[in-house]
Parts: structure tokens; C-alpha cells; sequence
């Protein structure tokens, strides 16, 4: 059917742990569903993917008990546009520090996690930026400090002198948390990016 073809993009909540709940809550409110991704086969026809906040160290682990390392990271490199908070900006960073992880290395950032303390440094904080209105802040937990920008990384938003909000291609990557924070720009800013990736595909015939 024709209609079938209009209907939002399908974005994937990487679901192995961290606070993919609230992601699909965030997402909700532009109008795009979810689907949670715990299995390979999760992967199929999505228009965009998210890497939430949690234990960078607990995903990678459950990426191997799950054999979703090799899958997801095909889905990453596909080109659909990607979202990744906190934990997430670690799993895609060229460089982890402080231990150094392996990681997927399609943002070219250097990351040292828990870059801004434990939990008791944690909070709100303002960010400057050109592409965000004027106001926006964003939410620190236990976040990871970005301490070095390579080439082909665009800084959308800084912390301070810090980098906090980075893209690369259809790669988007927050050291904060926005899917906390009700309808928060970059959150919209990444279901535009899904909708525009997702209207520029072929029409499903039908």
C-alpha cells in the first residue's frame, strides 16, 4: 500500500542496557517510534540508531554475549543517522582513555571516561553553541570528557572551553544526556536528521 511508504522511520534503541527507555520516550514526542535492538536481527530496516547512556564497559561485554559487536556495527557504518549519549560517545570514539577500550571508532574524538568526575560532579550545566538556541543546557552524569577533535568532526556545542556536542557525517555524539530533558534540541535535532535520511530513501513499493 501506498501509505505504508509514509509512515515515520523506525529508529533502534541499542537495548542491552543504560537508559534506553527514555530515548524512546524523547523520541516519542517527534513522532518517530522505537524499536529496541537486543538481537541482530533488530537491526533490519531501521531509519536511525541510538547508543543511550549506561556502563560502556557492561555494553561491550553484552555486545559479545549477544554477537551484536559485528551486526551493529555494520548498522553504524551504513549510513543511517546515529545518535550516541554519554556511554554511547564512548563506544563510537576513535580513542578511549582512562582505561583505554575498544570501541567502534567512527567519531574521530579521543574520550577520557568519567572525564568530569563521579557522580557528585554530576548536574546541568549551560552550553554554548552556535546551533542551539540560546539557554540550552545540558545534563552531566558521570559524563566523558572529549580532549581532542580530529579532522572531519564538526563541534556543535561546548561545555566551558570543552567540546560536549560533536557530528561526524550522519553521526551525532553528546557527552550529555538530552533525551532527559523535555523536547531538548538536539534531540529534535537528530529527528530531523532521521526524517530527512529516512524521506531521501525509495519509496517502498507496495
Amino acid at each position: 500500500m501506498a501509505s505504508e511508504s509514509r509512515r515515520p522511520p523506525v529508529v533502534g534503541l541499542l537495548a542491552l542496557q543504560g537508559d534506553f527507555a527514555e530515548h524512546a520516550v524523547a523520541l516519542a514526542a517527534h513522532g518517530l517510534p522505537t524499536r529496541e535492538v537486543r538481537r541482530s536481527a533488530d537491526l533490519a530496516g531501521l531509519g536511525g540508531l541510538v547508543l543511550p547512556g549506561g556502563e560502556s564497559t557492561t555494553m561491550l561485554r553484552l555486545l559479545d554475549v549477544e554477537g551484536l559487536w559485528g551486526p551493529l556495527g555494520a548498522a553504524l557504518r551504513s549510513g543511517m543517522p546515529v545518535f550516541a549519549t554519554c556511554a554511547g560517545l564512548i563506544l563510537l570514539a576513535q580513542r578511549v582513555e582512562s582505561p583505554a577500550q575498544r570501541s567502534y571508532g567512527l567519531l574521530p574524538v579521543t574520550v577520557v571516561r568519567n572525564g568530569y568526575g563521579r557522580q557528585y560532579h554530576s548536574g546541568t550545566f549551560a552550553l554554548e553553541s552556535a546551533v542551539l538556541p540560546r539557554g540550552t543546557s545540558g545534563t552531566f552524569i558521570r559524563a566523558p570528557r572529549i580532549t581532542h577533535v580530529g579532522p572531519g568532526c564538526e563541534v556543535l556545542a561546548r561545555r566551558g572551553s570543552d567540546p560536549v556536542l560533536v557530528r561526524a557525517g550522519p553521526v551525532l555524539g553528546a557527552c550529555f544526556h538530552p533525551e532527559l530533558q523535555e523536547r531538548h534540541p538536539v534531540v529534535a535535532m537528530f529527528a530531523a536528521d532521521v526524517c530527512a535520511h529516512g524521506s531521501a530513501q525509495p519509496a517502498e513499493a507496495g
